[in-house]
């Protein structure tokens, strides 16, 4: 059964503007792991990825039903890409399956987030 979805859009050039004024945004939106993947990539993909992690936890946040405050913050939710690109969530505050999806235009980046509840 469906626990909540959340979509978020997000812009690239702000996620560059975040990242020139504040040297620690990456530190702040990205979990350990994802800093890790995040530091293997350049330029352009790097924006694409950190991006991506920005609106897949603005996403997830939508579709608890908080957004991102107290009850979900950014390092509560982990989204490691695995070998064939898919990106999987391997850290969450929700108890279900959750199903991510994370698309890229040269401007913006599209995620959705789809929380399943546990079957009994």
């Amino acid at each position: 059964m469906i626990a909540g979805i959340g979509i978020d859009v997000t812009e690239l050039a702000r996620i560059r503007e975040a990242v020139a004024k504040h040297p620690q945004f990456a530190e702040r939106v990205l979990t350990p792991g994802e800093l890790r993947q995040y530091h293997e990539l350049h330029q352009r993909r790097a924006i694409e990825y950190l991006g991506g992690r920005w609106s897949l936890k603005e996403s997830f946040g939508k579709a608890m039903g908080t957004g991102i405050s107290a009850a979900v913050g950014f390092q509560d939710v982990e989204i490691i890409d695995q070998d064939n690109g898919r990106p999987l969530v391997t850290k969450s505050p929700f108890s279900g399956r959750v199903h991510v999806s994370v698309s890229h235009t040269d401007q913006i980046v599209m995620t959705e987030v789809i929380l399943e509840e546990k079957t009994k």
